[in-house]
């Protein structure tokens, strides 16, 4: 099993790629927000969120990135 902060590293790393390829050089990262699944031993899972801005932008970025994926879906079937 990989080292858990590596794992998180790489998939940051992973994101900052994909952003690139879509914006060129040209952007800058606003707001972020960590949502990350923790598993421990004995199959405990709990899930992390970090977010840098008043609760209730974090909770409209989270429900508009709730209408993104729903609309990928269903754009996918």
């Amino acid at each position: 099993m990989p080292d858990p902060r590596a794992r998180l590293m790489q998939e940051v790393a992973d994101e900052m790629d994909q952003i690139e390829a879509d914006f060129g050089d040209d952007y800058q990262i606003g707001r972020v927000i960590t949502l990350v699944e923790v598993i421990r031993p004995g199959g405990d899972v709990n899930l992390r969120v970090r977010a840098g801005q008043l609760p209730w932008v974090t909770l409209g970025m989270l429900r508009f990135a709730e209408k993104v994926l729903e609309s990928q879906i269903s754009g996918s079937q």
